[in-house]
């Protein structure tokens, strides 16, 4: 942050002396970016996951990955109540402590992969009412799980709700790490997605020319504001680099090379910009606007 927020807070890790806050970011498999967060630099990225999901009305999103910031087992139980599957890169994952209904000394010996922890039944069973209530509220949009979360992190850690939600989410982490291990192409996946959040960030810095780490705006409005722009141009790029691709498929001469571009395309990202002039003059005017290469249709006279 250039100047005093209140919305943003310290980071001697990320900024040095100053203040700052975090632009986070939803990518889907199309390479497009549907939607954004501005939260302070301090809090936890995994509050926020479900914010997002929750916001997009239009495409439902069946499967959502993030790294080991955006995870915790109170995310895994609300994701899976809410119909999504949620698939995070954790960090040192054969460190994850892994749970089981029975006793440890009832497990097979023989095992490769031995649970450390038992499950806490009772108060799931208990509490699994209340849990239900939890999850309508968020489903119905009366309230967002950010909010729920820093209510339930005001109170104690031994809160009943708290600790239901944990426990629930114990059992789809331990189930989701025993699947990770075990299924290469899963992984595979979940690496695919987060290199592009990876490359939507260097995209970012790229399209916010001149101060590209900083924002000059105070109000968290006006940071959203901000972020959106920066999203519709980055959305703009990308879509005009389908429509070119799109048309170049078209005009290939033959079968064989029309499946030669689709293998390499399929095997390079949409979002790029190093053909576009972020410093350029870029002039709208009816005499300017002219279709060079063919993408839009002919214009059809009365």
């Amino acid at each position: 942050m250039r100047g005093d927020s209140l919305h943003a807070s310290r980071s001697f890790k990320y900024f040095g002396q100053g203040q700052g806050v975090s632009a986070y970011t939803f990518v889907d498999e199309r390479n497009f970016l549907w939607h954004s967060l501005m939260i302070s630099a301090s809090d936890r990225e995994s509050t926020y996951v479900i914010d997002g999901l929750m916001h997009n009305d239009v495409v439902k999103s069946d499967i959502h990955s993030t790294d080991t910031h955006g995870y915790t087992e109170a995310v895994f139980a609300l994701t899976h109540l809410l119909g999504f599957s949620f698939a995070p890169r954790i960090k040192g994952i054969g460190k994850q402590t892994l749970y089981i209904f029975k006793p440890k000394n009832q497990t097979d010996a023989s095992w490769v992969i031995r649970p450390d922890k038992t499950i806490n039944e009772t108060v799931i069973r208990e509490n699994w009412d209340d849990l239900l209530r939890l999850v309508a509220t968020i489903k119905l949009k009366e309230n967002t799980a950010s909010d729920i979360f820093r209510r339930l992190n005001s109170y104690s850690r031994q809160h009943a709700l708290y600790q239901t939600l944990k426990a629930f989410g114990q059992i789809i982490k331990s189930l989701f790490i025993l699947r990770y291990i075990d299924d290469l192409a899963m992984r595979q996946v979940i690496e695919k997605q987060l290199n592009k959040v990876e490359l939507a960030n260097r995209f970012t810095r790229a399209v916010a020319v001149g101060n590209p780490r900083e924002y000059t705006q105070v109000e968290k409005e006006e940071q959203e504001i901000a972020e959106a722009c920066n999203r519709l141009i980055k959305n703009s790029i990308i879509c005009w680099n389908y429509l070119y691709l799109a048309r170049q498929v078209e005009k290939a001469p033959e079968a064989e090379a029309r499946e030669n571009l689709i293998r390499l395309i399929t095997a390079h990202s949409p979002m790029s910009w190093a053909h576009i002039n972020m410093l350029g003059e870029y002039d709208f005017s009816e005499e300017k606007l002219r279709d060079t290469l063919g993408i839009l249709p002919p214009k059809k006279t009365a």
